[in-house]
């Protein structure tokens, strides 16, 4: 695993959060075997992702996340690379699901900053599916360099998040295709 520097620092005035929801036909608890899978998110948050976003790598434990379970990961998007170590901070079969990253990002201009994110995944019956809700928080980002300014600007941070909104919103589909075709492969679906 990597060495991180760690830093206590926060430019952000206040934390950020944006949330999206998407309804799958698998059921609550296929979707949450994908989530648990921690590997598998290497295929549903960064091979089906778009190129310009997604998780590069992943090292992660090939077991069911649980609560304390440690993975790191690599990843990119139009700032730079990040690589992140994070831990499974909640979850509750078959509603929650929820980890901690701390991320060092290096922007293609050399700049660096290290994240605090909370990423939470909620999980309700829908009929014979699941609304599946994904909701980011950004606790602490240790400086802002270039673009990322913006998080400190009343009115401009909500559109900021907002806009980002499309890649989680992707990643919720390809979270919810993957449950889909595995419920589909194990006979577990009509």
């Amino acid at each position: 695993m990597v060495q991180r520097r760690r830093t206590a620092d926060n430019a952000l005035r206040r934390e950020l959060s944006a949330s999206v929801e998407h309804i799958s036909s698998a059921s609550a608890d296929e979707v949450y075997d994908v989530l648990a899978d921690l590997r598998s998110h290497a295929i549903w948050g960064g091979e089906r992702q778009s190129e310009s976003t997604q998780l590069l790598t992943i090292d992660a434990p090939e077991s069911e996340a649980v609560v304390g379970t440690e993975f790191g990961s690599t990843g990119a998007d139009p700032m730079g690379r990040f690589t992140d170590r994070s831990v499974v901070t909640s979850a509750i079969r078959p509603s929650v699901f929820e980890f901690v990253t701390e991320a060092e990002l290096e922007t293609k201009r050399g700049a660096h900053a290290v994240w605090t994110n909370v990423h939470r995944y909620e999980l309700r019956p829908q009929g014979e599916g699941t609304t599946i809700a994904y909701t980011i928080t950004i606790a602490r980002i240790s400086a802002l360099p270039g673009i990322m300014r913006v998080f400190n600007v009343p009115g401009l941070s909500a559109l900021a998040m907002k806009a980002s909104t499309s890649v989680p919103r992707r990643g919720l589909q390809n979270l919810a295709q993957l449950a889909e075709e595995r419920a589909t492969a194990r006979g577990r679906r009509r």
